[in-house]
């Protein structure tokens, strides 16, 4: 942990470091709890930023940086009591920069918000606040000024989901495509209609958003009474249709399996979640969100285990090149599960419509 230490002393913190310990389970950065001798002042949080997924470490850290600084002012502006726990505070460097490189790897700080806490598992409540919550974290960045650029290019584009498939299709690298016709099949006989965001962005009715991008609800802070305190894990906040952060939420949310459930009977979407979360968010963007944005939350709910079915198996007949397996027909059965699910929404599309269209 030295290493750690020395890494920590090159962003503009006064305190002596006493210990530095492991923090957390996040599969994409590496991260640490910064601890200090003297009791009364912050401890931290120091990250190690992937850069292999976060290629442009400069655009990341600017984005967030606009973000907190936007969040904060509202709050601010709004006489919110206990901003400091309300958004997050990122720490610069002794040079004056967002992040630390030293010379292998990508840092950063930020002050460790103390008694917060995570949910890793929702039920209706826990829904209906997480969607109030991302809902209110869209609205406050609604007004931004600063541009903001994609973390990840095309990172929920179905469009580029599908040719990436199709293009795994004519190589067939692996030579397992014979095993997967009926999907691929079942995949095109709905591609259109599952382009219909972008189609609908490219005619000038559907606005992209700041959106979060990964609405997960570990990916909000809670305080001691259950109340959010803040939404974390800024990496993926980029533009977007609002249909990512309502879609993705529900596709782990709603799943009443596992989303490698080899029992496909486990699988149903649950319109109980379903119904908590529309009302939080939709309550929670009532200030920008749009009549064409809200009619089409049901087709988001499908889009995003459709688009995860593509992907998998795209993996799945490219030889398992992008997601660890943990046996050989890993991203098969996955596949499966992904597009069960898909079909449960489907099949209570018109009910999810009967719902929003009574949500005010």
């Amino acid at each position: 942990m030295e290493n750690l230490k020395e890494i920590t002393q090159q962003f503009q913190i006064d305190s002596e470091i006493s210990e530095i310990k492991p923090l957390g389970e996040g599969l994409i950065n590496d991260t640490f709890k910064v601890f200090v001798k003297n009791e009364d002042a912050p401890k931290y949080v120091l990250q190690r930023i992937n850069n292999a997924i976060f290629q442009d470490v400069e655009l990341l850290q600017d984005n967030i940086e606009k973000v907190t600084n936007h969040i904060r002012k509202k709050l601010i502006d709004n006489n919110i009591s206990d901003v400091e726990r309300k958004v997050l505070r990122f720490i610069r460097t002794k040079d004056d920069k967002k992040y630390y490189f030293d010379g292998e790897k990508y840092w950063r700080l930020m002050v460790f918000i103390r008694d917060s806490y995570t949910y890793q598992s929702v039920n209706p409540e826990s829904s209906y606040t997480a969607g109030l919550s991302f809902g209110e974290f869209q609205s406050m960045l609604a007004d931004i000024n600063d541009d903001l650029g994609e973390t990840i290019p095309n990172f929920h584009n179905i469009e580029l989901r599908l040719s990436q498939l199709k293009e795994a299709v004519e190589n067939d690298v692996a030579g397992r495509v014979k095993n997967v016709t009926y999907y691929i099949n079942e995949i095109e006989k709905r591609a259109d209609a599952m382009c219909l965001g972008e189609q609908l962005y490219r005619e000038g009715k559907l606005p992209k958003r700041i959106c979060h991008c990964d609405t997960k609800v570990n990916n909000m802070l809670f305080d001691n009474e259950g109340n959010v305190l803040c939404v974390i894990d800024l990496d993926t906040v980029m533009p977007s249709f609002i249909f990512s952060d309502f879609g993705d939420f529900l596709r782990s949310a709603a799943n009443t399996g596992a989303e490698d459930d080899k029992n496909l009977d486990n699988i149903d979407f649950n319109m109980e979640i379903f119904e908590a979360f529309a009302k939080g968010y939709i309550k929670g963007t009532k200030s920008f969100l749009l009549a064409i944005e809200k009619e089409n939350l049901p087709y988001a709910a499908k889009l995003f285990p459709y688009m995860q079915t593509v992907r998998f198996l795209t993996d799945y007949i490219n030889g398992d090149t992008y997601y660890k397996i943990q046996y050989p027909e890993h991203n098969l059965v996955r596949t499966k599960a992904q597009w069960k699910l898909f079909e449960c929404a489907e099949r209570k599309e018109n009910l999810m419509k009967e719902l929003i269209e009574k949500i005010s």
